[in-house]
């Protein structure tokens, strides 16, 4: 409330996301982030926290073994440098935007920052393109003990681009918005407070939004987290899995003793009452499992406990829940039940079965391509802006791994292309024994030489 407030009075504008759209995506953050309201410890419910596990397994399949390459010009190599910079970061950026529905990405003169929801308002859309949006970003100085708080507004005006940055300052970090100050007092010493650039037609930053359309508010440009349409089996499958795991937990075998079987006589069991059941236990040298009870001198009391588990009937109503929700997450039946279906293996063996894995995979690399171009073009106005490299043209290309892959089908069928002389047997040394180009060559040279003596014998 602080953040949309703060925007309001230093920019008069106002967001065009629905109250009822910011609250669901802030209730699906919880979700991803282990705390959903269902969880119950009075009740023993606790979270597999399987929303987690579902955004980073996308994540994981869209960026598998993915190549990102830009060549072209020396602002090619340029732009390939500020993405190697955060590469080893972009499988966790694509499972964030999994997680809220939309994350940014956007320069930030130095490196690339990943913004999510809460630290964005949108405030223009076009198409259902963000064309209007205040950032906010807060930073910290341990010398002077100070927060301060930077809204950085971006929009197009009259065919121009303009940002607009506010800062304020504080002493505290529950109220770290505070009083206006100077941007040159501030972190950000050397920004304009005001700056408006021609000849820019794309927004400064790449917008990852999932693909599936916005049910919440129609209206809205950002996208629905994953498992947003998957709520209800996400609770479900925390309650089953929770009463299953306390059913097992309070399985264990007791074997109830009246210490009169223990000890005889009145005298013994007023001194076994003084001992303790544990100690008389211990010294008996008896399971952890066998509990002496205090004698009534009524009759001797042995009593067995075994505990009937349900562990087998659960376990197929949390298989049937895990199905349902891996359809919903956009998977083929059966991927997340390990139990009685492998997940993606082999081309082959697979491919036809998982046909809904591979589209939903395939349909989130066009989504990250989108904002990775996004991304790059901004890059690229930066680089004009500052002289960051001289003025050049760019290709991209992405090259992501088939999730169907299969390394000893592809060597055999290498090896078939060697075979009947169709490349070069050097290069299927190189590509699948591990040898470098030259010692392949060589090898492949003495191979040949030797095959020609056999078949050509010199002259005796």
């Amino acid at each position: 409330m602080q953040f949309l407030g703060r925007a309001k009075e230093a920019f008069d504008v106002k967001p065009i996301t629905s109250d009822a759209m910011t609250q669901y995506i802030r209730e699906c953050g919880r979700i991803y982030e282990g705390h959903p309201d269902w969880v119950d410890p009075d009740n023993q419910i606790r979270t597999f926290n399987f929303a987690k596990t579902a955004c980073a397994e996308l994540a994981r399949l869209t960026m598998l073994d993915t190549k990102i390459t830009i060549d072209g010009s020396a602002r090619a190599t340029w732009l390939q440098e500020q993405i190697d910079k955060v590469y080893k970061r972009l499988c966790g950026w694509v499972e964030y935007g999994c997680a809220y529905g939309t994350i940014i990405l956007k320069p930030n003169g130095k490196s690339i920052d990943a913004v999510t929801p809460d630290r964005f308002i949108v405030t223009d859309c076009e198409s259902g393109e963000i064309t209007g949006i205040v950032f906010v970003d807060k930073s910290y100085d341990a010398r002077n003990k100070k927060y301060y708080t930077r809204l950085e507004y971006h929009r197009f005006e009259n065919e121009l681009y303009r940002i607009s940055n506010r800062c304020y300052i504080s002493d505290s970090a529950s109220d770290n918005y505070g009083d206006a100050v100077a941007i040159e007092r501030t972190p950000w010493a050397g920004m304009l407070e005001d700056a408006t650039i021609e000849n820019v037609t794309e927004p400064l930053y790449g917008v990852l939004r999932m693909p599936a359309a916005n049910n919440i508010d129609m209206s809205s440009p950002l996208g629905l987290p994953i498992f947003a349409g998957a709520i209800n089996e996400l609770r479900d499958y925390d309650v089953a899995n929770s009463r299953m795991q306390s059913e097992i937990y309070d399985s264990r075998r007791m074997v109830l003793i009246d210490s009169d079987i223990m000890f005889t006589g009145i005298d013994n069991n007023r001194a076994a009452s003084r001992v303790g059941g544990d100690v008389i236990r211990e010294r008996a040298g008896l399971p952890d499992y066998v509990k002496i009870m205090q004698g009534t001198g009524q009759g001797e009391v042995y009593h067995e406990i075994n505990p009937t588990l349900n562990t087998e009937m659960r376990l197929v109503g949390l298989r049937a829940t895990l199905t349902q929700l891996g359809y919903k997450l956009g998977f083929s039946n059966g991927y997340f039940v390990s139990d009685e279906r492998p997940g993606i293996q082999t081309a082959t063996g697979v491919e036809a079965d998982q046909q809904r894995t591979i589209q939903t995979v395939k349909n989130m690399r066009d989504a990250v391509e989108s904002c990775l171009d996004g991304l790059l073009s901004a890059l690229n106005t930066f680089a004009d802006l500052y002289g960051y490299a001289p003025v050049g043209v760019y290709n991209v290309v992405y090259d992501f791994a088939d999730i169907t892959y299969n390394h000893e089908e592809d060597r055999a069928r290498w090896a078939a292309f060697a075979n009947s002389e169709k490349i070069p047997f050097w290069y299927y040394l190189t590509q699948f024994e591990g040898l470098a180009e030259d010692e392949a060559k060589a090898l492949t040279e003495e191979a040949e030489k030797r095959q020609t003596q056999l078949s050509y014998p010199e002259e005796l």
